[in-house]
């Protein structure tokens, strides 16, 4: 199956939409159909040969159901007919980066409108996908073609200008055309930001000396009224503007037309002293909502601040201070103590202490020696080192754990999703209520005013908007990813925080995961016709064709020259074991499965570790005992797990069951596979799967490079052992940076507070609007207490949403 995606331009009906992707995910050879609605975007797997005739039937069935909307292919899945397995997260190089674009929206407050811009920056033809993250307000997008670079900046610019006059955009994509130091843009930022809350608040504070006046000389009724009316431009004149230009751009439910259309329709009622107050607090609500966003995006921004901010290059023997986007492999850089070490390579002269935490959570240093790999975002405790660099900034361990990080969410949970389309029907809908609640009940119920009821009215109009939602969610979802980023989790979207929380079996691989991995020979027995030194010499080179740790440890173990010369025919079976020449005699070094497979009359050995059998032409030789031992926090992950409610944890391996036996009693795991191929190992999985509960999602776990096709079968797939691994950071949804399987409860656990807070949002803001729409329309409710619906709820649901940073 290859993944093929269409956009449904014109695309305007919710319910159309489902009937389309009904009907479309009843071709027989499709499959994993979904139509987002908010981005027209269908999505779906189709069988490789059929690739040609898809489009024609989509195009058949949307015809049919919607004539006026458009199809066209989206060509960012799959160009050249790759095997869908799992969608994977591509990683930024120098080759392919004049594909993507990072714009810095500086500038941008307003959540509803970032959904709007992302939008339409979606719907651009050149645009293969964009994404807005409205807490950091970077918007990341993929072109079609990277000629459309230029072309593609200029209409963004466009879009935002019609949104957003006020906003500025500015390219921060990095080793492409443009380059902006992080520093630059937060001087630009600050200065701009300053100098515009500097003149707010003088405006604002005149503003309400106006009010203070009108209400002490309140017998004078011509003065008190022109004092109102200053105070109200002063203070609420930017969003009165605002509204007027958003309206005819056609952007008519937002928040500034809501406050704008209450005020003065307070005003037209007389109710002058509430129409200024209520948006002088308005106001006032803003400004905390503004801190504390920006306070809260200004902490996670401390969390995952990693990226060294120069490298120091030894160049001719002299020290230069440099870019580390100017660094290539194999330069000398010098590293003094209490810098960050800027990109990964291996030490080449001297000796000290790194602090790991950034990328591993590890509070205890690492000691560091001559030829020890170090990886970029270390931060170096004493002594000066030097080091050769093995990769450039762009592929360097810390480059792609940033990139992963600060583009989690573009994944959204679905929450997330829900909240996004709820806003999109919640507003109009109280708007037209409303309406409704103005005109309705004067004209029907007997003695009722006018007056009375436009100020009912009102108070829906204030209390509609959606904000603290459409911040607080996400904000709650990205913190949640960055207080996990801190522990050393990896986490590349907030819809796998999301299911962690419904996880109830966690499925392991035995070997790197649960154990360490690093194997010893603690055994040897030859049979009586041969030696001991013979047989782990035949042993060693053997063994020395593969990459296999068992392998490796019985290479080292020999300790003396392997003469490959003397080796030939290597053949490799998967889960099995070696055959090959040496010297002349036909040799296999195997598990009882290759023994059984060449028909291979053997004593079975049941001993706690990996037994590697021996035949010398065709004769069984004897065996080499290999042991592994279990991780020092293994048990207490499982304990872990259990404390939160999951109850099915599973080991599979392709080690004996005498050996898996142990492991498991040890471990108190519920179940274990053994003797597992890499493909018996997806198998196993199914069946797992078939067990779990309607909603349940099954974790496994795994070291990211050898159980590949488990990890992209898995609901969440979680490699452990991630740190300068490119495989393990490609396989898996979730990354532990380090060995310890106890991260896998931190970060269940950080879910599981994450959701407990989001949801805490969900419900506090609208039982409150909720409560206040009732009252409201009752005529109990004032302004006063729409005012706090409003701004007051947003503000509480933020500095809530940043708990979540504090999970440690």
């Amino acid at each position: 199956m290859i993944k093929k995606q269409f956009i449904l331009e014109g695309l305007d009906c919710a319910a159309c939409s489902m009937k389309i992707e009904e009907k479309v995910s009843k071709i027989n050879y499709v499959e994993n159909v979904t139509l987002n609605f908010v981005n027209k975007t269908l999505s779906l797997n189709v069988d490789e040969d059929k690739e040609d005739k898809i489009e024609d039937e989509i195009k058949y069935i949307v015809n049919r159901l919607e004539p006026d909307v458009k199809v066209r292919t989206k060509s960012n899945y799959n160009k050249n007919k790759a095997i869908i397995k799992k969608p994977q997260k591509a990683i930024k190089t120098r080759n392919n980066e004049r594909d993507k674009i990072t714009l810095l929206l500086e500038g941008l407050d307003c959540a509803n409108c970032a959904n709007k811009i992302e939008h339409h920056a979606t719907e651009l033809i050149e645009v293969k996908e964009a994404s807005l993250d409205f807490i950091s307000k970077k918007l990341r997008i993929d072109l079609n073609n990277k000629e459309d670079y230029n072309k593609t900046i200029k209409n963004v610019e466009n879009i935002v200008k019609k949104l957003e006059p006020d906003v500025k955009v500015v390219n921060i994509t990095m080793n492409g055309k443009a380059t902006v130091k992080k520093s630059e843009i937060n001087r630009s930022t600050n200065k701009d930001n300053t100098e515009e809350e500097n003149l707010e608040l003088i405006k604002f504070v005149v503003g309400t000396a106006f009010f203070v006046a009108a209400v002490i000389l309140n017998k004078i009724e011509w003065i008190k009224i022109l004092f109102f009316i200053i105070s109200y431009v002063l203070v609420g004149g930017d969003v009165v503007l605002n509204a007027i230009k958003n309206i005819f751009k056609g952007q008519v439910f937002d928040e500034n037309f809501l406050m704008t259309i209450a005020t003065v329709g307070a005003f037209s009622i007389k109710q002058y002293p509430e129409a200024v107050a209520v948006m002088i607090f308005y106001k006032i609500g803003e400004l905390f909502q503004s801190r504390a966003v920006n306070h809260s995006r200004k902490s996670i921004s401390d969390l995952m601040d990693i990226r060294p901010d120069y490298a120091v290059l030894l160049k001719n023997n002299k020290e230069i201070k440099v870019s580390p986007y100017e660094i290539q492999p194999n330069d000398i850089i010098i590293v003094k103590p209490g810098e960050k070490i800027p990109l990964d390579g291996v030490i080449i002269e001297g000796n000290s202490q790194v602090d790991t935490s950034a990328l591993t959570g590890e509070s205890l240093p690492k000691i560091i020696r001559e030829n020890d790999e170090v990886l970029g975002g270390y931060i170096n405790k004493n002594g000066v080192i030097r080091i050769k660099v093995t990769k450039e900034f762009g592929e360097s361990t810390i480059s792609k754990i940033l990139d992963l990080v600060e583009n989690a969410s573009s994944k959204k949970a679905e929450t997330e999703k829900f909240i996004t389309k709820f806003a999109r029907y919640y507003t109009p809908i109280v708007v037209i209520s409303a309406l409704l609640l103005a005109i309705v009940p004067p004209l029907v119920i007997p003695g009722a005013t006018f007056d009375s009821w436009i100020y009912r009215a009102l108070v829906f109009l204030v209390v509609s908007c959606p904000c603290a939602l459409v911040v607080s969610i996400p904000l709650g979802f990205f913190g949640g990813i960055g207080a996990a980023s801190k522990q050393g989790i990896l986490i590349k979207g907030g819809n796998y925080l999301e299911a962690l929380n419904k996880v109830d079996s966690v499925v392991f691989d035995k070997t790197g995961t649960l154990t360490k991995g690093v194997f010893k020979v603690t055994k040897i027995k030859p049979e009586d016709w041969i030696k001991e030194s013979e047989l782990i010499r035949i042993a060693a080179h053997i063994e020395s064709y593969s990459n296999h740790p068992i392998a490796l440890s019985i290479a080292s173990y020999y300790e003396k020259n392997i003469e490959k010369d003397k080796v030939t025919s290597i053949n490799e079976y998967a889960g099995m074991g070696l055959e090959g020449i040496f010297d002349g005699k036909f040799i296999l070094a195997g598990n009882d499965k290759l023994m059984d497979k060449q028909s291979i009359n053997y004593s079975p050995v049941e001993e706690p570790g990996t037994v590697i059998y021996m035949t010398v032409n065709n004769i069984y030789a004897g065996y080499i005992l290999i042991s592994d031992e279990l991780k020092e926090d293994s048990k207490e992950a499982i304990k872990g797990l259990r404390s939160l409610g999951i109850k099915n944890t599973v080991m599979l391996t392709g080690d004996s069951i005498a050996v898996a036996g142990i492991i498991s009693e040890q471990l108190g795991l519920n179940k274990f596979y053994a003797g597992l191929l890499p493909q018996d190992k997806v198998e196993k999985l199914e069946e797992i799967f078939s067990e779990k509960s309607k909603n349940g999602k099954v974790v496994f776990v795994g070291d990211g490079i050898n159980d590949a096709p488990v990890l992209a079968r898995a609901d969440i797939g979680i490699a452990m052992g991630g740190v300068g691994s490119d495989a393990a950071i490609e396989a898996a949804d979730i990354v532990i940076m380090n060995d310890e399987p106890s991260k896998i409860t931190k970060a269940i656990d950080i879910a599981k507070k994450t959701n407990k807070i989001v949801w805490q949002n969900i419900i506090f803001a609208l039982t409150v609007k909720f409560i206040i729409l009732a009252l409201g329309a009752l005529g109990y409710a004032t302004m006063w207490e729409a005012v706090f619906g409003d701004v007051g709820v947003a503000l509480i649901a933020v500095l809530n949403s940043m708990r979540v940073l504090k999970t440690k």
